[in-house]
This record gives C-alpha cells, structure tokens and sequence, in this order.
C-alpha cells in the first residue's frame, strides 16, 4: 500500500456514532466529516471489493444497515474497522480516509451510478461468496 502523501492531514480524533452509523473525522484545522458507514464499507480498499486489478471490482449491496463493530489502529498511517457483515480486511490510509471525506458527493454518486448501471437496488442482499480468508490481501 502506497504511503502517505506529505499534504494529507492526520485525523485529529475519530469519533464511532453507532447509533446513527456514521464515523466522524476531525481535523486540526477544525474541518470535520461524517462518513456513514454503509459509505466505508462499499468504498472498503480491500482485494475482496476492489479486486486485483481494473474490472476486477465487487459491486457491494445490502450494507444499507451495515455497523463497525470495532475499529484497530493499523501503524500510524491507516485504521482497520471490523463491520457487522463480517468484513475485516480493508485498511484505509488517511490519504484514502481523506479522499473519502472530501469526495463523499461524487463518490457516492458514482456508487448510485454503479448500481443503476447493475440494475441491481442498494439493498439487494450479496451473492454467497467462496470464503477468502487466509488467501485474501488488502491493498
């Protein structure tokens, strides 16, 4: 996984809002954003969502009631949140926090596009996946 790039700020504190679903991120320069977790968890820079490469990506449905369960500190660069549905593997840099926070609107957007493209609904529930785990790897 690629570092951090030197303009992107540090989370001054995270803050898990279990009953509304989102986390919220605070920064030093008194900027916060709120990032529902449906939004984290279909955006996850996991292998299992993103794939291994272009064309490779798991459109994700049914996260609409999706929660975090718990969330690890992965070094000094990246959290690591545990979801309800299971999904653990994604590690998200703060560049990648960042990107999120600042391109919610679009990115969200591009989500909807994606399931209308699909025609699928956000809350049709995931296909049955092969297990993944021990031969998985997140990016």
């Amino acid at each position: 996984m690629a570092g951090l790039k030197r303009d992107t700020p540090i989370p001054s504190g995270i803050t898990l809002h279990t009953q509304s679903k989102v986390l919220e991120i605070q920064y030093a320069d008194g900027s916060s954003y709120r990032l529902p977790f449906e939004f984290l968890r279909v955006n996850s820079p996991s292998a299992e969502v993103r794939g291994h490469g272009v064309g490779q990506e798991t459109l994700q449905t049914g996260k609409r009631e999706v929660t975090i369960t718990r969330i690890d500190a992965v070094g000094h660069y990246a959290i690591q949140p545990t979801f309800s549905d299971g999904h653990s593997t994604g590690i998200y840099s703060w560049d990648h926090i960042y990107e999120l926070a600042t391109q919610h609107d679009v990115l969200w957007q591009a989500y909807l596009n994606q399931l209308a493209a699909a025609g699928v609904e956000r809350d049709t529930p995931m296909a049955a996946d092969p297990p993944t785990r021990g031969h998985g790897h997140a990016h």
